[in-house]
């Protein structure tokens, strides 16, 4: 069982992409806060892995990379849920799901007045699928003394209307991980987070000619079906957009640094790799760090270590860390060899690597 592992760092120049609403410790009436975490350190901004995940996937839906294909969403009050089809639908696939309509007789009945273009649903069934993508919090290197920005609403007759929001200055860090077993796969077992299918969906697998693994109560899609899900989605990463007050900020959340691996686990040895400087809490690569993470996990490593790094962000640190990846570095830190070896380049062009990789059959093993 092989799972896609890796780091990313978001760069934030003068930027507040995650809100939590109305600042109350302001005076004033129109002011927003941004989400952060406070330590006795101080202040963290952050980015939620929620707010990640749905830039990623409205990307992936707006672009529609390589045939994608995002699932239809139904609402019953205070209650949302996709179609639940993971066989139809790419997000149902690697994004996962819960649909768990209400099950009164009146809202059967607006149900059916309503319409919809979801797949029916077995009667009194709730279908949940955990998700194969797994994101992390994107949280600031450093603690900061978040940016108080003053504006006025003038274009009126009358006094001015002032408003205030928070912003921020910092590198942002998070972790991924997409689980290459489950992608493509759908569980029927009678459990929380693994009943994919119900009865329905099962015969629309069985009718489809999905490989039946019996042993695993579930449903595969075909390798090459599998391979184009993974490789699109590491392509919509590489041209993701979103984020809050782009107005204002205009923040490229694109990745500054991506670093990736296949391993044969889901545990996740890159995160330590970089981190904050201690003098002023810029990205920093640890020699130490990596040196020991390719001794204790180059067993588990079933790819290339994949190193994308924009040219003109920390350029000193990119540069040592490329020498030190060739064996040019002049530390006395010396690396482990690497057992696959390792690609190093832009971010974009790295994660398109990464999908030419996927999509390549003679790598079918890393989706066993």
């Amino acid at each position: 069982m092989s799972f896609l592992t890796g780091a990313i760092f978001l760069d934030a120049p003068a930027s507040a992409l995650n809100n939590s609403g109305k600042d109350t410790n302001t005076t004033y009436e129109n002011a927003v806060a941004t989400k952060f975490a406070t330590t006795k350190e101080g202040k963290f901004p952050y980015v939620s892995a929620q707010a990640f995940r749905y830039w990623l996937r409205s990307t992936l839906e707006r672009e529609k990379s390589n045939g994608w294909v995002a699932s239809p969403i139904d609402r019953e009050g205070k209650i949302a849920y996709t179609d639940g089809n993971p066989q139809r639908y790419w997000d149902d696939d690697l994004f996962g799901y819960m649909r768990a309509p209400a099950q009164s007789k009146e809202a059967e009945a607006k149900r059916k007045e309503a319409g919809t273009k979801l797949t029916a649903l077995t009667a009194k069934t709730t279908i949940t699928r955990v998700s194969p993508l797994r994101v992390s919090t994107f949280m600031s290197l450093t603690p900061i003394t978040l940016t108080q920005d003053f504006g006025t609403m003038s274009r009126h007759e009358g006094d001015a209307v002032p408003h205030a929001h928070q912003f921020y200055r910092t590198v942002l860090k998070g972790m991924f991980s997409l689980d290459l077993h489950a992608a493509g796969t759908f569980s029927y077992v009678e459990r929380t987070g693994y009943l994919n299918l119900d009865d329905i969906r099962k015969k629309e697998a069985e009718a489809a000619g999905l490989q039946h693994l019996v042993a695993e109560k579930s449903y595969r899609l075909d390798e090459e079906s599998r391979r184009t899900r993974v490789a699109s989605l590491l392509e919509g990463l590489s041209t993701m957009s979103g984020g809050a007050k782009q107005t204002l900020h205009y923040t490229d959340v694109t990745p500054a640094i991506v670093l990736a691996v296949v391993t044969k686990g889901g545990n996740n040895p890159l995160q330590y790799i970089i981190g904050p400087d201690k003098k002023d809490g810029s990205p920093t690569v640890n020699l130490s760090a990596l040196a020991q993470t390719i001794e204790a996990w180059h067993d588990q490593f079933e790819s290339p270590l994949y190193v994308g790094w924009v040219e003109g962000f920390h350029d000193d640190q990119r540069e040592y860390l490329a020498n030190a990846l060739a064996g040019k570095n002049e530390s006395a830190v010396s690396l482990p060899k690497l057992p696959k070896g390792f690609e190093m380049g832009h971010p974009r062009l790295i994660l398109q690597r990464i999908a030419e990789d996927f999509r390549n059959s003679n790598n079918n093993a890393w989706l066993a």
